[in-house]
């Protein structure tokens, strides 16, 4: 006998293509997903300022302009939004920028979906979407101490390839900057 709780079963997601309709789900999973990985290092104060800011329903409005890079989301049956993943053009400290660059801004999933190929099916999204407009290399940024985060990363085949400091209110943190290619 197992001394391990069983694991819930989580409902099959589908990924798709993002619409305008999303934001507010975007906003709400994108607030939800960096509070539930930093609340227990980054001050109460700063992370819901961050949430508000960097996570926005008008941020996400803006990001799903019919002339912006995609976003593809995880979703429920029910239609729920509990992942996604975003392309943008790269703003990362690299040693050799290339115009071909893109970087993945955010992939988010909530923690009740990890751990069952929704993420990797999100990643597979970005790096598919990548190629599809041309672009050789993906960059993305993660926390340093986000090794689950960075252990995935790997295996998808990513490298570190530098560091950047990234601010949320007072506290400053160090992130890797990692790449690989297409």
């Amino acid at each position: 006998m197992s001394d391990q709780a069983p694991q819930p079963q989580t409902p099959p997601l589908h990924l798709r293509r993002a619409e305008p309709s999303d934001a507010g789900a975007l906003a709400l999973v994108g607030a939800a997903t960096f509070l539930e990985s930093y609340a227990h290092m980054i001050p109460g104060v700063d992370i819901v300022r961050h949430g508000a800011v960097q996570h926005g329903t008008d941020y996400y409005q803006r990001h799903l302009s019919a002339d912006a890079l995609p976003i593809w989301v995880q979703a429920t049956p029910t239609g729920a939004v509990v992942g996604y993943v975003q392309l943008t053009d790269p703003a990362l400290p690299v040693a050799d920028p290339a115009p071909d660059d893109i970087e993945i801004k955010r992939i988010y999933l909530l923690s009740a979906f990890q751990g069952h190929g929704h993420g990797a099916a999100l990643m597979a999204a970005a790096l598919e979407g990548a190629k599809a407009l041309g672009r050789r290399r993906v960059l993305l940024g993660t926390y340093k101490g986000n090794s689950k985060a960075i252990r995935f990363y790997e295996k998808c085949g990513f490298a570190i390839l530098g560091e950047r400091d990234f601010q949320v209110g007072e506290s400053l943190f160090s992130d890797y900057v990692l790449g690989r290619s297409l």
